[in-house]
Protein backbone atom coordinates (compact mmCIF):
# COMPACT_ATOMS: atom_id res chain seq x y z
CA UNK A 1 0.00 0.00 0.00
CA UNK A 2 1.08 3.55 -0.68
CA UNK A 3 3.58 4.64 2.05
CA UNK A 4 2.48 8.27 1.90
CA UNK A 5 -1.17 7.33 2.49
CA UNK A 6 -0.08 5.05 5.35
CA UNK A 7 1.91 7.88 6.95
CA UNK A 8 -0.92 10.37 6.46
CA UNK A 9 -3.47 7.98 7.93
CA UNK A 10 -1.29 7.19 10.94
CA UNK A 11 -0.85 10.92 11.63
CA UNK A 12 -4.61 11.51 11.52
CA UNK A 13 -5.26 8.55 13.82
CA UNK A 14 -2.73 9.90 16.34
CA UNK A 15 -4.41 13.31 16.22
CA UNK A 16 -7.84 11.72 16.64
CA UNK A 17 -6.67 9.61 19.59
CA UNK A 18 -5.13 12.64 21.28
CA UNK A 19 -8.36 14.59 20.84
CA UNK A 20 -10.50 11.71 22.14
CA UNK A 21 -7.93 10.73 24.81
CA UNK A 22 -7.80 7.17 23.49
CA UNK A 23 -5.08 4.61 24.11
CA UNK A 24 -3.07 4.04 20.91
CA UNK A 25 -3.86 0.77 19.18
CA UNK A 26 -1.01 -1.73 19.11
CA UNK A 27 -1.08 -4.46 16.49
CA UNK A 28 0.33 -7.68 17.93
CA UNK A 29 -0.68 -9.97 15.08
CA UNK A 30 0.23 -8.53 11.69
CA UNK A 31 3.64 -7.12 12.53
CA UNK A 32 2.58 -3.86 10.93
CA UNK A 33 2.14 -5.42 7.49
CA UNK A 34 -0.92 -3.61 6.13
CA UNK A 35 -1.23 -5.82 3.09
CA UNK A 36 -1.68 -8.97 5.21
CA UNK A 37 -5.36 -9.79 4.73
CA UNK A 38 -7.20 -11.73 7.43
CA UNK A 39 -10.76 -13.11 7.53
CA UNK A 40 -13.15 -10.87 9.42
CA UNK A 41 -14.01 -11.77 13.01
CA UNK A 42 -16.93 -10.09 14.77
CA UNK A 43 -15.78 -7.03 16.69
CA UNK A 44 -12.30 -7.09 15.19
CA UNK A 45 -10.97 -4.06 13.34
CA UNK A 46 -7.26 -3.31 13.07
CA UNK A 47 -6.67 0.47 13.00
CA UNK A 48 -2.95 0.42 13.70
CA UNK A 49 -2.16 2.23 10.45
CA UNK A 50 -4.66 5.01 11.05
CA UNK A 51 -7.23 4.12 8.42
CA UNK A 52 -10.69 2.71 8.79
CA UNK A 53 -11.20 2.61 5.03
CA UNK A 54 -8.63 2.37 2.26
CA UNK A 55 -8.98 2.22 -1.53
CA UNK A 56 -5.89 1.84 -3.72
CA UNK A 57 -5.79 2.02 -7.54
CA UNK A 58 -9.44 0.96 -7.87
CA UNK A 59 -10.71 0.83 -11.45
CA UNK A 60 -13.99 -0.38 -12.90
CA UNK A 61 -15.54 -0.10 -16.36
CA UNK A 62 -19.09 -0.56 -17.61
CA UNK A 63 -19.53 -1.34 -21.33
CA UNK A 64 -16.30 0.45 -22.13
CA UNK A 65 -17.00 3.46 -19.87
CA UNK A 66 -14.36 3.82 -17.14
CA UNK A 67 -16.36 4.80 -14.04
CA UNK A 68 -13.36 4.65 -11.69
CA UNK A 69 -9.81 5.16 -12.88
CA UNK A 70 -7.14 4.05 -10.38
CA UNK A 71 -8.97 5.74 -7.51
CA UNK A 72 -6.94 5.91 -4.28
CA UNK A 73 -8.52 7.18 -1.07
CA UNK A 74 -7.99 6.71 2.66
CA UNK A 75 -10.31 7.69 5.50
CA UNK A 76 -9.40 7.98 9.19
CA UNK A 77 -11.51 6.72 12.11
CA UNK A 78 -14.07 9.28 13.26
CA UNK A 79 -13.49 11.46 10.19
CA UNK A 80 -16.22 13.35 8.36
CA UNK A 81 -15.19 13.33 4.70
CA UNK A 82 -17.17 15.13 2.01
CA UNK A 83 -16.98 13.86 -1.56
CA UNK A 84 -17.93 16.23 -4.36
CA UNK A 85 -17.63 16.27 -8.12
CA UNK A 86 -19.59 16.57 -11.35
CA UNK A 87 -22.18 14.01 -12.44
CA UNK A 88 -20.39 10.93 -13.72
CA UNK A 89 -17.32 11.55 -11.55
CA UNK A 90 -17.60 8.11 -9.94
CA UNK A 91 -19.07 9.04 -6.54
CA UNK A 92 -21.89 6.48 -6.55
CA UNK A 93 -19.68 3.79 -8.07
CA UNK A 94 -17.16 4.40 -5.29
CA UNK A 95 -19.87 3.72 -2.68
CA UNK A 96 -21.03 0.67 -4.64
CA UNK A 97 -17.49 -0.73 -4.50
CA UNK A 98 -17.12 -0.09 -0.75
CA UNK A 99 -20.44 -1.76 0.08
CA UNK A 100 -19.94 -4.77 -2.20
CA UNK A 101 -22.66 -3.92 -4.71
CA UNK A 102 -20.08 -3.66 -7.51
CA UNK A 103 -16.77 -5.49 -7.92
CA UNK A 104 -13.81 -3.53 -9.30
CA UNK A 105 -11.77 -4.71 -12.26
CA UNK A 106 -8.62 -4.03 -10.28
CA UNK A 107 -7.40 -2.45 -7.05
CA UNK A 108 -7.65 -3.01 -3.30
CA UNK A 109 -10.38 -2.08 -0.81
CA UNK A 110 -9.64 -2.55 2.89
CA UNK A 111 -11.69 -2.08 6.04
CA UNK A 112 -9.10 -1.30 8.67
CA UNK A 113 -5.62 -2.64 7.92
CA UNK A 114 -6.41 -6.30 7.34
CA UNK A 115 -10.02 -6.85 6.17
CA UNK A 116 -10.16 -7.18 2.39
CA UNK A 117 -13.71 -6.08 1.51
CA UNK A 118 -13.49 -7.64 -1.94
CA UNK A 119 -13.87 -11.05 -0.27
CA UNK A 120 -17.34 -10.24 1.06
CA UNK A 121 -20.86 -9.59 -0.25
CA UNK A 122 -23.25 -6.74 0.60
CA UNK A 123 -24.96 -8.30 3.67
CA UNK A 124 -21.62 -9.38 5.12
CA UNK A 125 -20.12 -5.92 4.67
CA UNK A 126 -23.18 -4.31 6.27
CA UNK A 127 -22.86 -6.71 9.22
CA UNK A 128 -19.22 -5.68 9.65
CA UNK A 129 -20.35 -2.12 10.36
CA UNK A 130 -20.47 -0.29 7.03
CA UNK A 131 -23.89 1.32 6.57
CA UNK A 132 -25.21 3.17 3.54
CA UNK A 133 -28.04 5.65 3.11
CA UNK A 134 -29.25 6.24 -0.43
CA UNK A 135 -30.55 9.59 -1.66
CA UNK A 136 -34.21 8.55 -1.49
CA UNK A 137 -35.20 7.57 2.06
CA UNK A 138 -36.27 3.95 2.44
CA UNK A 139 -38.34 3.56 5.60
CA UNK A 140 -41.38 1.41 6.42
CA UNK A 141 -44.07 4.05 5.91
CA UNK A 142 -46.92 2.04 7.43
CA UNK A 143 -45.00 1.49 10.68
CA UNK A 144 -44.31 3.99 13.43
CA UNK A 145 -41.00 5.70 14.03
CA UNK A 146 -40.52 3.42 17.05
CA UNK A 147 -41.26 0.27 15.04
CA UNK A 148 -38.85 1.30 12.27
CA UNK A 149 -36.03 1.72 14.77
CA UNK A 150 -36.95 -1.48 16.62
CA UNK A 151 -36.85 -3.47 13.38
CA UNK A 152 -33.40 -2.05 12.62
CA UNK A 153 -31.90 -3.35 15.87
CA UNK A 154 -28.88 -5.59 15.45
CA UNK A 155 -30.61 -8.82 16.47
CA UNK A 156 -31.38 -12.25 15.03
CA UNK A 157 -34.02 -11.96 12.27
CA UNK A 158 -35.25 -15.57 12.01
CA UNK A 159 -38.99 -16.20 12.46
CA UNK A 160 -38.81 -17.58 16.02
CA UNK A 161 -36.56 -14.79 17.26
CA UNK A 162 -38.82 -12.17 15.70
CA UNK A 163 -42.02 -13.67 17.17
CA UNK A 164 -40.67 -13.74 20.73
CA UNK A 165 -38.50 -10.63 20.59
CA UNK A 166 -38.75 -8.20 23.49
CA UNK A 167 -36.63 -5.11 24.06
CA UNK A 168 -34.25 -5.39 26.98
CA UNK A 169 -33.19 -2.35 29.01
CA UNK A 170 -29.97 -1.82 27.05
CA UNK A 171 -31.82 -1.91 23.73
CA UNK A 172 -34.48 0.45 25.08
CA UNK A 173 -31.79 2.90 26.15
CA UNK A 174 -30.16 2.62 22.73
CA UNK A 175 -33.44 3.31 20.96
CA UNK A 176 -34.17 6.32 23.19
CA UNK A 177 -30.67 7.70 22.55
CA UNK A 178 -31.08 7.38 18.79
CA UNK A 179 -34.53 9.02 18.88
CA UNK A 180 -33.02 12.02 20.63
CA UNK A 181 -30.03 12.14 18.27
CA UNK A 182 -32.19 12.19 15.11
CA UNK A 183 -34.63 14.84 16.47
CA UNK A 184 -37.61 12.46 16.49
CA UNK A 185 -38.14 11.85 20.21
CA UNK A 186 -41.43 13.81 20.01
CA UNK A 187 -42.62 11.79 17.02
CA UNK A 188 -42.01 8.27 18.30
CA UNK A 189 -45.59 7.04 17.66
CA UNK A 190 -46.13 8.78 14.30
CA UNK A 191 -46.38 6.69 11.16
CA UNK A 192 -43.21 7.04 9.12
CA UNK A 193 -45.33 7.86 6.06
CA UNK A 194 -46.64 10.98 7.83
CA UNK A 195 -43.18 12.43 8.41
CA UNK A 196 -41.73 15.24 6.33
CA UNK A 197 -39.04 14.41 3.76
CA UNK A 198 -36.31 15.61 6.11
CA UNK A 199 -37.68 13.61 9.04
CA UNK A 200 -37.75 10.46 6.89
CA UNK A 201 -34.07 11.07 6.09
CA UNK A 202 -33.30 11.36 9.81
CA UNK A 203 -35.29 8.21 10.54
CA UNK A 204 -33.29 6.26 7.98
CA UNK A 205 -30.05 7.55 9.51
CA UNK A 206 -31.43 6.44 12.87
CA UNK A 207 -32.13 2.97 11.50
CA UNK A 208 -28.50 2.76 10.40
CA UNK A 209 -27.36 3.92 13.85
CA UNK A 210 -29.32 1.09 15.45
CA UNK A 211 -26.96 -1.27 13.58
CA UNK A 212 -23.98 0.31 15.42
CA UNK A 213 -21.97 1.09 12.26
CA UNK A 214 -18.31 2.07 12.22
CA UNK A 215 -18.68 3.75 8.81
CA UNK A 216 -21.68 5.60 7.37
CA UNK A 217 -21.97 6.37 3.65
CA UNK A 218 -24.52 9.12 3.00
CA UNK A 219 -25.62 9.93 -0.55
CA UNK A 220 -26.92 13.52 -0.87
CA UNK A 221 -28.52 13.51 2.60
CA UNK A 222 -29.99 17.05 2.32
CA UNK A 223 -31.40 16.83 -1.22
CA UNK A 224 -34.98 18.12 -1.16
CA UNK A 225 -34.80 19.42 2.43
CA UNK A 226 -35.95 22.81 3.68
CA UNK A 227 -33.30 25.23 4.96
CA UNK A 228 -34.24 24.42 8.56
CA UNK A 229 -34.04 20.67 7.93
CA UNK A 230 -30.66 21.14 6.24
CA UNK A 231 -29.31 23.04 9.25
CA UNK A 232 -30.55 20.36 11.64
CA UNK A 233 -29.02 17.65 9.47
CA UNK A 234 -25.68 19.47 9.68
CA UNK A 235 -26.02 19.48 13.47
CA UNK A 236 -26.82 15.76 13.41
CA UNK A 237 -23.79 14.81 11.33
CA UNK A 238 -21.46 16.96 13.43
CA UNK A 239 -22.85 15.20 16.51
CA UNK A 240 -22.07 11.79 14.94
CA UNK A 241 -18.58 12.83 13.84
CA UNK A 242 -15.91 11.19 15.99
CA UNK A 243 -18.28 8.44 17.09
CA UNK A 244 -18.59 7.17 13.51
CA UNK A 245 -16.68 7.65 10.29
CA UNK A 246 -18.93 9.61 7.89
CA UNK A 247 -18.49 9.78 4.12
CA UNK A 248 -20.91 12.32 2.66
CA UNK A 249 -21.56 12.73 -1.06
CA UNK A 250 -23.27 16.06 -1.61
CA UNK A 251 -23.69 18.98 -4.05
CA UNK A 252 -24.94 21.61 -1.56
CA UNK A 253 -21.79 23.70 -1.00
CA UNK A 254 -23.29 25.66 1.89
CA UNK A 255 -24.03 22.41 3.69
CA UNK A 256 -20.54 21.10 2.95
CA UNK A 257 -19.02 24.31 4.34
CA UNK A 258 -20.95 23.75 7.57
CA UNK A 259 -19.74 20.19 8.18
CA UNK A 260 -16.52 19.46 6.30
CA UNK A 261 -12.98 19.00 7.54
CA UNK A 262 -11.57 17.47 4.37
CA UNK A 263 -13.18 17.62 0.94
CA UNK A 264 -12.24 15.20 -1.85
CA UNK A 265 -13.09 16.18 -5.42
CA UNK A 266 -13.61 13.33 -7.87
CA UNK A 267 -13.46 13.81 -11.62
CA UNK A 268 -13.49 11.14 -14.32
CA UNK A 269 -13.15 8.39 -11.74
CA UNK A 270 -10.13 9.60 -9.80
CA UNK A 271 -9.16 12.21 -7.20
CA UNK A 272 -8.79 15.65 -8.78
CA UNK A 273 -8.10 17.61 -5.57
CA UNK A 274 -8.30 17.22 -1.82
CA UNK A 275 -8.05 19.50 1.21
CA UNK A 276 -9.99 22.14 3.10
CA UNK A 277 -13.05 23.45 1.26
CA UNK A 278 -11.49 26.85 0.61
CA UNK A 279 -8.45 25.15 -0.90
CA UNK A 280 -10.38 23.01 -3.36
CA UNK A 281 -12.71 25.89 -4.24
CA UNK A 282 -9.71 27.95 -5.34
CA UNK A 283 -8.12 25.12 -7.33
CA UNK A 284 -8.24 26.00 -11.03
CA UNK A 285 -8.84 22.39 -12.03
CA UNK A 286 -11.86 22.13 -9.73
CA UNK A 287 -13.25 25.45 -10.96
CA UNK A 288 -12.87 24.32 -14.55
CA UNK A 289 -14.38 20.86 -14.15
CA UNK A 290 -17.04 21.35 -11.47
CA UNK A 291 -17.63 24.70 -9.79
CA UNK A 292 -17.54 26.94 -12.86
CA UNK A 293 -16.63 30.62 -12.91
Amino acid sequence: MNPELMKSGAQRLAAFQEKQKLTPVVNTESGGNVSLSRPYKAGELDLVHGRILYLEDVSVSFDGYRALNKLSLDIAPGELRCIIGPNGAGKTTMMDIITGKTRPDEGQVYFGSTINLLRYNEPQIAAMGIGRKFQKPTVFEKLSVFENLELALKTAKDVRSSLFFKLDSEQSDKLAEVLHTIHLADHVLRMAGDLSHGQKQWLEIGMLLMQEPRVLLLDEPVAGMTDDETDRTAELLLQLKGKHCLIVVEHDMKFIAAISDIVTVLCEGSVLAQGKLEQVQSDERVIESYLGR
